[in-house]
């Protein structure tokens, strides 16, 4: 659950992956007329990394696409681990790694190591596995309004206080996680123009359980210059919050209002309810891929995703003020226990004569009250056959949820739903990437990448009563994020 104190949008760049890299360089040889007899390969390559399976819950960015591009790999590298079974052949195909690295200033700090194996068993299967490790570490907002004065602020376990400096947006600098993924899919190749795959997730961190399984099909036609996909997943998460469930709207307690440890922490453990909650996901998407000319394509895809269960964040609070403008206490936050969530997505990706270049855009939106929309470029030059470089651009802009709430009136009426975590409020982020990469000798490949990623909440409009009119209540948040792949 620590993981998700990165935002959604956040967590989308720090891991996206070589993907589109791949994808693009497999757009460069269908364009060759050798190969646009047998389009369908291009379009499998370009189209899996969007419909072969539906986002992992908590996850939502690309995996690693083209299970076609075992294509690319040398008959010498596909015996290099070859195991006879019942007539077939277990051969790894392709071995990608890469180490990635995120910075917030003063804030999160995430470390993640990534281990992609391919194989085929014979002609007609692809298995694909995936193991992750990551840590995440720094400070986090936690949902308070800065204030002139110092403020004191109890752990989400009741032991101990931290302490927000005077003027600044109050950070929750305790906390730390690692998360252990493993992920893996199989293909199956039914017919020249049908295509089935099955995977499953597991993920797993100190407060958080999620698994998950998801199946999908492709139907090509057209002489393989069309292709339609659905995908469908469930996934089913357990929570257990260090300290335990809040109640909703509960009230932070502070040890030294009670005459003894054990008052107080009878009284915290009423603000608790029991540990652990679950949450449950179905995603469903419908796509389609369809080749324009030998140098260009489209996609599109609708996805769906209702959730149900706790989605509340055990460790964001909600600041209550008075007409100054002064907290006079903090109320853990509650959302809504179930979320519908709709999506379109559009892409188009051509080669050129300098080079590929593709055009996505993506609205969404819920019953939760946000809509978005991201609009996402990136161009590949070939500045030689072994060498390559990539811009990367990115917007993103997002409505905030019904419930958002920058803070409360302590003389209000208490709503129903609430939560002052921006990550939910407006917002603008803005993304610039550069990466290069290089291909050796025996398919041995490297790339690099370096991005920088901003995020920017906006004024959700609400009246600044008293001192809060003096303070940075939507502070900027700039982001580092670097990355190095291998692949073999």
């Amino acid at each position: 659950m620590q993981l998700t104190r990165m935002s959604e949008d956040a967590k989308i760049q720090a891991k996206q992956d070589n993907s589109s890299c791949l994808e693009l360089s497999s757009l460069l040889e269908c364009a060759k007329p050798k190969r646009y007899k047998n389009i369908s390969k291009s379009l499998t390559i370009a189209s899996l990394a969007l419909f072969s399976s539906p986002s992992f819950a908590g996850d939502t960015v690309q995996e690693n696409s083209g299970s076609e591009l075992v294509n690319n790999i040398t008959e010498s590298e596909k015996k290099k681990s070859a195991e006879s079974f019942g007539g077939k052949q277990l051969e790894v195909t392709k071995i990608d790694m890469a180490l990635l690295y995120y910075q917030e200033p003063n804030r999160v700090t995430a470390a993640e190591g990534i281990v992609n194996l391919q194989a085929s068993y014979g002609d007609k299967s692809v298995l694909d596995g995936k193991l992750l490790l990551d840590t995440l570490s720094g400070a986090s907002p936690n949902g308070a309004v800065p204030q002139l004065q110092q403020q004191t602020f109890t752990r989400p376990s009741g032991n101990g206080v931290y302490h927000a400096v005077n003027g600044d947006t109050p950070l929750d600098d305790t906390f730390k996680d690692t998360r252990l993924q493993i992920n893996g899919s199989w293909v199956e190749t039914l017919s020249s123009a049908d295509k089935v795959n099955f995977g499953f997730h597991l993920s797993r961190e100190y407060d958080y359980t999620s698994l998950g399984l998801n199946t999908g099909a492709e139907h090509s036609f057209n002489r393989g210059n069309s292709s339609v996909n659905t995908a469908l997943g469930y996934y089913y998460d357990i929570v257990d919050p260090v300290g335990g469930r809040p109640v909703a709207w509960a009230p932070m307690l502070y040890r030294e209002d009670f005459s003894s440890q054990v008052e107080f922490e009878d009284e915290f453990d009423k603000t608790r309810q029991e540990s652990s909650a679950e949450k449950q996901t179905l995603d469903i998407s419908f796509g389609f891929t369809q080749l324009l000319n030998r140098y260009w394509l489209v996609q599109g895809n609708y996805s769906v995703s209702y959730l149900n269960g706790y989605m509340t964040d055990p460790y964001k609070i909600i600041s209550l003020v008075d007409y100054t403008g002064t907290a006079q206490g903090y109320r853990y936050e509650h959302r809504p226990d179930s979320r519908l969530k709709n999506s379109v997505y559009l892409l188009t990706k051509g080669a050129l004569d300098t080079g590929v270049v593709d055009f996505s855009y993506r609205y969404s939106l819920d019953d939760w009250g946000i809509k978005s929309h991201t609009f996402e470029t990136h161009y590949r030059y070939q500045f030689t056959s072994t060498f390559y470089g990539q811009l990367h651009l990115r917007y993103y802009r997002q409505s905030a949820a019904d419930f958002y709430h920058t803070f409360l009136l302590d003389t209000a009426k208490e709503p129903v739903y609430g939560s002052a975590d921006s990550r939910l409020g407006a917002l603008d982020t803005y993304t610039f990437g550069v990466k290069f990469g290089h291909k050796l000798p025996d398919g041995f490949n490297i790339s690099y990448r370096l991005e920088l990623y901003q995020h920017k909440p906006l004024d959700n409009g609400a009246e600044r009563v008293g001192q809060l009119a003096e303070l940075a209540l939507f502070e900027q948040v700039d982001a580092v994020i670097a990355q190095v792949g291998f692949t073999f």
